[in-house]
């Protein structure tokens, strides 16, 4: 999840645990916690690449709008983190402050479980093979990371062991990052975001070390509400999955990320027209460059040059008449998305726009509505609002990759299920989908 540059606007996410792992039955009260309002620079999480046992649901309430945000708390005794949940990363990492009565970031002097991992341990020199740059020794011989994302911001630190509790339930100790030297970045803003929850595949991802073999989550569209659920979603309510197997490479290519949750697309759709493209241009090359993964830290969804372009001239086709193009050739939103258009700020519904269905192996994506267009904040000609669409060109980002963002999967179950090596999804009212399940939002 990459914090610098693109000034996004303010978020709010809360969350409400209702049934812990261990410790909460069905007949008890839910466990509740509260995320506070924080800024931040979140244009793309994606990485930048260089060469069980079944156990009962943990269901979450947040907010969200730019990022998904998860509350909970870490060491002993217990400190209250917020962690971004991002499934495009591995490594869980912290601000770190080692200074006593230090309370606005993780403070892991305080803490008697933390517990610092030597450079030569085997936890040092085996279990961080996933991870995108290698580890390295500091002056301390401790072990030290370094991980760089797509908009060349980096982050870095020591790795360390500590306890994280979830509600009622503490999980193992958990290998994560103590950041403690900050962001290559002097904003205040992001100074204040206690750390990063890595949720993909890898070995050293929060889910895995947790032990949860799959999780959900559902993004409202109306009022910025949604449900985590870490375990088995298993409802009456809930519509049959679709389902597209998640993609292996067995053998490791410089641009291709092993432990992203990378699918398979193989179209795109605009109304009941499939663009002309043949499928060649959706297959990772020798390099593993052109993959697609779904990642709930990047906000947008990007697509490789000629992919966007014909989506692009497509959208343009069918919503001529309906929509006016916003005619500033040099305005180009989060330096990716060319297509806007001007609406009235008065108006109250957006009009009736051209579905766009991402075809994957096995299933569709259907995008449509609100999910095709966003308002950009502050930006107003004279009685219209700006809108832009929200696909970019990942070229103009320099990333070599399809990245599928939150904002397309408003309204729709996510399903990353590690047990099966897939992702299901179905469209649902996500803000029904929490009253469902017992949560006030």
């Amino acid at each position: 999840m990459a914090f610098h540059e693109l000034l996004v606007q303010l978020f709010i996410i809360s969350f409400v645990l209702l049934q812990s792992k261990h410790c909460l039955s069905s007949n008890q009260s839910p466990i509740v916690l509260t995320l506070r309002t924080q800024k931040h620079r979140t244009p793309i999480s994606t990485p930048r690449l260089f060469s069980t046992t079944s156990k009962p649901p943990d269901k979450l309430l947040f907010h969200h709008n730019v990022t998904l945000t998860v509350s909970l708390s870490a060491g002993s005794p217990l400190q209250n983190i917020t962690m971004v949940l991002d499934t495009g990363s591995e490594l869980s990492w912290l601000h770190c402050k080692k200074e006593p009565n230090f309370n606005s970031i993780f403070n892991p002097i305080a803490s008697k479980t933390y517990t610092e991992i030597p450079c030569n341990s085997t936890t040092c020199e085996t279990r961080t093979r996933d991870l995108p740059l290698p580890v390295s020794c500091d002056p301390s011989k401790l072990c030290h990371f370094i991980i760089s994302y797509a908009d060349a911001s980096s982050v870095e630190g020591n790795l360390a062991f500590e306890t994280f509790q979830v509600g009622s339930m503490t999980g193992p100790a958990t290998v994560f990052g103590c950041m403690n030297s900050g962001f290559s970045s002097n904003s205040e803003e992001d100074a204040k975001t206690t750390g990063l929850m890595g949720m993909n595949r890898g070995s050293l991802s929060f889910v895995n070390q947790m032990g949860f073999r799959k999780f959900s989550y559902c993004i409202s569209d109306r009022d910025s509400s949604g449900v985590l659920l870490l375990g088995e979603a298993s409802f009456s309510w809930l519509k049959p999955l679709n389902y597209t197997p998640l993609l292996e490479m067995s053998a490791p290519l410089p641009y291709f990320d092993r432990v992203a949750y990378s699918v398979q697309l193989e179209g795109i759709k605009v109304s009941d027209k499939v663009l002309s493209l043949p499928k060649s241009v959706f297959v990772p090359d020798h390099t593993g460059a052109g993959q697609t993964t779904v990642d709930s830290g990047t906000q947008f969804t990007f697509l490789l040059g000629p992919v966007y372009s014909a989506l692009k001239t497509e959208f343009l086709l069918q919503s001529k008449g309906i929509l006016r193009v916003l005619n500033e050739p040099r305005y180009v939103f989060q330096g990716a998305m060319d297509l806007c258009y001007l609406i009235e700020s008065t108006r109250a519904t957006l009009p009736n726009l051209p579905v766009v269905n991402l075809m994957f192996q096995g299933a569709e994506m259907s995008v449509s509505g609100q999910r095709l267009l966003y308002r950009v904040p502050g930006e107003v000609r004279g009685k219209d609002s700006v809108w832009c669409f929200t696909f970019g060109n990942s070229d103009l980002l320099g990333i070599e990759s399809f990245v599928i963002g939150h904002h397309q999967q408003q309204n729709v179950w996510m399903e990353y299920d590690l047990e099966n090596s897939r992702i299901g999804f179905a469209e649902v009212r996500c803000d029904l989908a929490g009253q469902r399940l017992g949560l006030d939002v």
